[in-house]
């Protein structure tokens, strides 16, 4: 199997694993925890998986004119990211967290050809474009409830803010993934984001009744733990360093889709002929964004 061929897999299971979070993390808050004390746990958890899995590898030195866009990476892609998202999505629902996510190829778009200068085909274009057509129809024809959601309006801004941060740390990080390992970067992001995260969270991360916690809620946290952040934080390393940023963006189309066949799966939702269409239209936009000419020798995605 091609590295191309893995990294469009580890892409796919990084959007899967993100579809099934914005359920089951919106399922703990605020109830068992807060969203700053969530945070807080989430980084700590997998800044610690990272640093014991980094001693079985080969220890890297890190340039000096390196270390502040590490900490640029930590800030946008482990503090302002989580904490806007995780803070809308107790405000707002996990279906217009879906909504706002789909922002993120298009920022991507933009900013890759500003600042890393990476030529945007029409086919790419054209797929990004479908793609988000599709991701649209399933979200807008999907089920409405309005979970425990206090303040949509200023969730939904989060949820922004979230998709802009995202998008910055996947430009900034490139040039560090096509240079360190993905284990020396995550151990290091981790661990500024732990110092960045750590005043902004202790308290709600204290409130916690820790030693009551039912076996729902504690796997629920490992998941969020374990899958969600050091799966899908690797998974998207690994990517980056055989795909483009606008190109890992492209899969964030399939976080609606693969929500909604959950929904089915689990007999909350039903599959229609508009839900199919959507579903379409996705497969074949994140197929076009992610097609490599052949004839072209130097092409980054």
């Amino acid at each position: 199997m091609s590295s191309r061929v893995l990294a469009l897999l580890a892409a796919t299971l990084a959007s899967t694993i993100y579809a099934l979070n914005h359920t089951l993390a919106k399922g703990l808050m605020p109830a068992v925890i807060d969203a700053y004390g969530f945070i807080l746990l989430r980084v700590l958890g997998a800044g610690l998986i990272f640093w014991v899995i980094s001693f079985f590898y080969p220890s890297e030195k890190i340039d000096k004119k390196d270390w502040l866009r590490i900490i640029a990476c930590a800030f946008f892609g482990m503090v302002l990211n989580m904490l806007m998202f995780f803070k809308g999505l107790s405000l707002s629902t996990p279906i217009n967290s879906s909504v706002v996510i789909t922002l993120v190829p298009v920022l991507l778009l933009v900013l890759s050809a500003i600042f890393l200068k990476e030529r945007i085909t029409w086919l790419k274009s054209i797929g990004i474009g479908i793609g988000l057509l599709g991701a649209l129809i399933l979200i807008l024809f999907g089920t409405k409830t309005q979970l425990n959601a206090p303040n949509i309006p200023l969730g939904n801004m989060l949820f922004i803010v979230n998709a802009a941060s995202y998008s910055v740390y996947l430009i900034i990080v490139k040039p560090l993934v096509e240079k360190y390992s993905s284990i020396t970067l995550m151990k290091f992001f981790f661990l500024f984001a732990i110092l960045m995260n750590f005043p902004v969270g202790i308290s709600e991360f204290s409130e916690v009744a820790w030693t009551q916690l039912s076996f729902d809620s504690i796997w629920k946290m490992v998941f969020v733990i374990v899958g969600t952040t050091v799966l899908t934080y690797l998974c998207n390393i690994y990517a980056l360093k055989q795909l483009s940023p606008t190109t890992i963006g492209a899969f964030i189309y399939l976080q609606p889709l693969l929500a909604t066949l959950f929904a089915i799966l689990l007999g909350s939702d039903t599959l229609t002929p508009v839900r199919i269409g959507g579903s379409i239209l996705i497969f074949l936009g994140v197929f076009l964004s992610t097609r490599k000419k052949k004839e072209t020798v130097k092409v980054s995605s």
